[in-house]
């Protein structure tokens, strides 16, 4: 890197004049303004993740550039949260990084609008600077120049647009999945006749709701014999953290809940901004799964986001039926790892890169990925047992 220098601090270092110019960065990109790529969310995860770090890019004393992320043992790295936050990626200044390496000619990560950057911006250079031997990333922004050179895998991130109103998104469901919308609309009447009148609140801020997110989200991943996220603790008290302390404009904590005769059956907390909800977490009731009440609920969040002016709703990357009946679009999303040679990089492809080959080999074959799902079931059904 030319004409600049780079600063790794901690999230609590950062000035509100860095902070305030990353959030202007964020509003000018082409990207959605995702809430997993605004300063709030980086501060919570700092809170519960004592190797969270930003680098910030400086052109003179004008910060210019930021990258959130995690150091490891060894300088192994990794994108905030990994394998947990659905964006990631860097947020640059407009110009910042263009036709430097492998991704030349696309745009450049954080977008933006003014003059161009006078400095040259690669990969290795920034990682360099945050003494990193490698960088893996599994849901890198598209817009992502830097990193996406250094991608191993593309995966589609499920979208609803609502930005035309609900009643424009509910036409599109009649167009595309007529059955689905009928359906749905008439098992949401049954559950308020045979369980008791509905409601539905968008924002809730009682804590024994999101408890009980919790206890739901942990019993169905049991039960479909895949890792629970809520018995790892920085994952609870992250969630806890964000949905009792992070209320910022453009990254919020938001719980949603769908009662039944005044009870809990199902709920989603998730992130929002001005413009997104990054849909997270959701689950339901077990009991009252043939009322299909998550997709009752993602019907009326989706409604109440419209209201609120939120345009569009990320589902997150990975099949699953019930996207495919929500959906309107998709928007791509990256894994994969920049890395130095060394033993970092070295313990960073034997730790991951043998699972994530066998995860793409599985998932570009239906019939395997159909068996490897009724294996994690009879997983489930035996840890139950």
């Amino acid at each position: 890197m030319s004409s600049g220098r780079i600063r790794v601090l901690k999230p609590e270092e950062l000035g509100e004049g860095e902070r305030e110019r990353w959030r202007a960065l964020r509003a000018a990109s082409t990207a959605a303004r995702n809430p997993f790529m605004e300063p709030e969310f980086t501060d919570a995860v700092g809170r519960v993740r004592p190797g969270t770090r930003v680098a910030v890019v400086y052109e003179g004393r004008e910060p210019v550039g930021f990258l959130p992320h995690e150091r490891g043992r060894f300088g192994q790295g990794h994108a905030l949260a990994y394998g947990v936050s659905d964006a990631q990626g860097a947020v640059l200044g407009p110009g910042l990084g263009i036709g430097l390496g492998e991704g030349g000619g696309v745009d450049g990560g954080g977008g933006g609008s003014g003059r161009g950057s006078g400095l040259g911006l690669d990969a290795d250079g920034l990682l360099r600077a945050c003494s990193l031997s490698s960088f893996a990333f599994d849901n890198l922004e598209a817009e992502q120049a830097l990193f996406v050179p250094h991608a191993a895998a593309e995966y589609a991130s499920y979208v609803i647009d609502v930005e035309k109103g609900y009643e424009t998104y509910e036409s599109v469901l009649r167009a595309q999945s007529p059955k689905f919308l009928k359906t749905t609309l008439a098992k949401e009447r049954r559950l308020g006749r045979q369980v008791g009148d509905l409601r539905f609140v968008f924002d809730e801020r009682e804590p024994a709701a999101l408890r009980t997110l919790m206890a739901w989200k942990s019993t169905q991943y049991r039960r479909t014999g895949r890792r629970d996220r809520f018995a790892q603790d920085w994952i609870t008290r992250l969630v806890s953290l964000l949905a009792s302390r992070t209320r910022g404009p453009d990254c919020s904590g938001t719980l949603s809940v769908l009662y039944a005769g005044g009870q809990p059956i199902a709920a989603h907390f998730g992130l929002r901004s001005s413009t997104v909800l990054a849909c997270w977490f959701p689950a339901y009731d077990p009991e009252f799964a043939k009322y299909s009440p998550g997709l009752v609920l993602h019907l009326r969040m989706a409604e109440a986001a419209a209201a609120e002016g939120i345009g569009l709703l990320d589902l997150g990357r990975g099949a699953a039926e019930y996207k495919d009946s929500l959906k309107t679009g998709e928007v791509p999303v990256y894994e994969g790892a920049w890395t130095r040679p060394g033993a970092g990089a070295a313990l960073y492809w034997l730790s991951r890169e043998p699972s994530r080959r066998a995860h793409h080999f599985v998932r570009g074959r239906p019939r395997l990925a159909a068996t490897a799902a009724r294996a994690l079931k009879e997983v489930g059904r035996l840890r139950r047992s």
